[in-house]
């Protein structure tokens, strides 16, 4: 089995009330550029480093997923819904976490090559490891209505993370 490597930061995600507004800070403030989104069925912006071919390193959302149940997007710290780190491993990630009890999400990305991985730390942090997967053994995402990752619908539980300490503390190295 391929052994789990983080290759770095893929994005981190924001939610957004006000998608005009958060386009032109990081577009005209910060100087990221606008680039191609995949359709997720809801309104967002990716934006990437300006120089060519730059990785988009801040997706974000606009309603939809982006909206709590008050009907509006968190501001503050609560509206950065999670973060991606670009890994390989795919399925190596998925056997740690059964390992450790935890519960996963899968999810390929519309229109690309990409497969993710869905995860909380102990904490509640979503996190998204993101996979080419052109390049990953093995079969492609499980997309069962009780794996697939759904947009803005959390699955964590604080009750199974006992388990990672204790994984963790009897794992080498």
């Amino acid at each position: 089995m391929t052994m789990p490597v983080v290759h770095g930061l893929f994005h981190l995600a924001i939610k957004t009330g006000d998608l005009a507004a958060t386009r032109r800070f990081w577009c005209e403030l910060i100087g990221l550029r606008e680039v191609a989104r995949p359709d997720f069925g809801y309104p967002g912006a990716w934006l990437a480093c300006p120089q060519p071919g730059g990785q988009a390193i801040i997706h974000v959302y606009a309603g939809g997923p982006a909206l709590g149940d008050d009907g509006k997007a968190p501001k503050g710290t609560a509206a950065i819904d999670h973060v991606s780190l670009s890994c390989s491993g795919y399925h190596a990630y998925i056997a740690r976490f059964r390992a450790a009890g935890l519960d996963w999400r899968e999810f390929p990305v519309p229109g690309t090559s990409l497969w993710q991985l869905f995860v909380y730390d102990p904490s509640g942090v979503q996190l998204e490891l993101t996979f080419e997967g052109a390049t990953e053994p093995g079969p492609p995402p499980d997309t069962g209505a009780d794996r697939i990752y759904r947009a803005g619908r959390s699955f964590f539980d604080a009750t199974r993370y006992p388990l990672l300490t204790q994984a963790c503390a009897l794992a080498p190295g």
